[in-house]
């Protein structure tokens, strides 16, 4: 696919940074020339191997990138890293895909879920923004209804996995579940519900819950859709569940958005409750596909529709989203 590109890492040895690379091992159709690492001080000199060869990784340092030809950087090393080094990356030539929350609101700076709004990223400035993760496997049957029905309002509730607050986040569930004291979160994680990620805010929401809601406002393109989250902590390892409640304009046809749903690239309606099969987390992990199920209208509102959404918020939920907007960037030559 394409010519071979010249691509950088940036934080490559954390959890998503690790991703990153396990799945673009996967993508053999990417063409890699050179790959270059970067971590912080305490993973400088460290070795990785990607496709069969020992890569070593570079402290992140302007010196060790002005030094380099990079076509593309994939970050994921959080907000304050993304602000200082993507401009410097973007100066030497290459096009950031950027994981942090750092340019997802800027207005000169696209967010994008591939199968949903591809072509803002082609009218980028230097820099992409992926989406939170959560927001991420919400966007594709968000947006099959808002193409068939016209969106109007949108209830999330997010059944979050540890796996998004990174290691810390694992490290607690672990502790936590052999009776010692949590480290990272306020309260113990193991049997227990969170409804507490990120902040609290002035108006009663946590960030990560206005993510949600200015996120699918901006990839959407429409801010007039009445968007309100609860995002919860669960003692799961890995894998989001979201239940989304959406009301549309008009009445939904279940069986036409099914069918429309199904035709979605890496989106897969499971949903036959008379078997049990619905959308797990256990499903999720590995893959990157976004399940779908549990498909139903509002008991006497057929404007409106009930779903549950589960996805790999390691994957698809940052890794594979960044790739694959690298893999059609690629292909499209930008």
């Amino acid at each position: 696919m394409g010519k071979k590109i010249d691509l950088a890492i940036v934080g490559a040895t954390g959890l998503v940074g690790s991703t990153f690379l396990k799945v673009l091992e996967e993508k053999k159709n990417i063409k890699i020339n050179n790959i270059y690492l970067y971590a912080s001080e305490r993973s400088a000199g460290k070795e990785i191997t990607f496709r069969d060869k020992k890569v070593k990784v570079e402290l992140l340092a302007e010196a060790n990138i002005q030094n380099k030809h990079i076509d593309y950087a994939l970050f994921s090393a959080g907000g304050r890293i993304s602000q200082e080094f993507a401009p410097v990356f973007v100066k030497n030539g290459a096009i950031v895909i950027d994981n942090s929350s750092n340019f997802r609101m800027d207005k000169n700076v696209p967010l994008v879920v591939p199968q949903v709004n591809m072509d803002d990223a082609y009218t980028n400035s230097g820099i992409i923004a992926n989406p939170n993760c959560s927001t991420i496997q919400c966007m594709a049957p968000l947006s099959v209804l808002d193409k068939l029905f016209g969106l109007k309002k949108v209830r999330y509730v997010t059944f979050q996995a540890v796996s998004g607050s990174g290691m810390k986040g694992i490290a607690d569930l672990k502790r936590s579940s052999v009776g010692e004291k949590c480290e990272f979160y306020p309260h113990p994680i193991y049997n227990n519900c969170l409804p507490h990620i990120d902040v609290f805010m002035e108006n009663g929401y946590t960030k990560e819950e206005m993510k949600m809601v200015n996120e699918t406002h901006k990839i959407l393109h429409n801010e007039s859709i009445d968007i309100s989250a609860t995002c919860v902590r669960v003692p799961v390892y890995n894998s989001h569940s979201i239940a989304i409640e959406a009301e549309c304009e008009g009445e939904i046809d279940i069986k036409k958005y099914k069918k429309a749903l199904s035709h979605m690239e890496n989106v897969v309606v499971y949903d036959d409750v008379k078997k049990n099969i619905y959308p797990l987390a256990t499903l999720a992990t590995g893959n990157d596909n976004i399940y779908v199920g549990r498909i139903r209208h509002g008991i006497e509102n057929k404007n409106s529709l009930h779903m549950f959404v589960v996805a790999d918020n390691i994957r698809k939920g940052a890794a594979s989203n960044a790739v694959e907007i690298l893999e059609k960037m690629i292909k499209k030559g930008n």
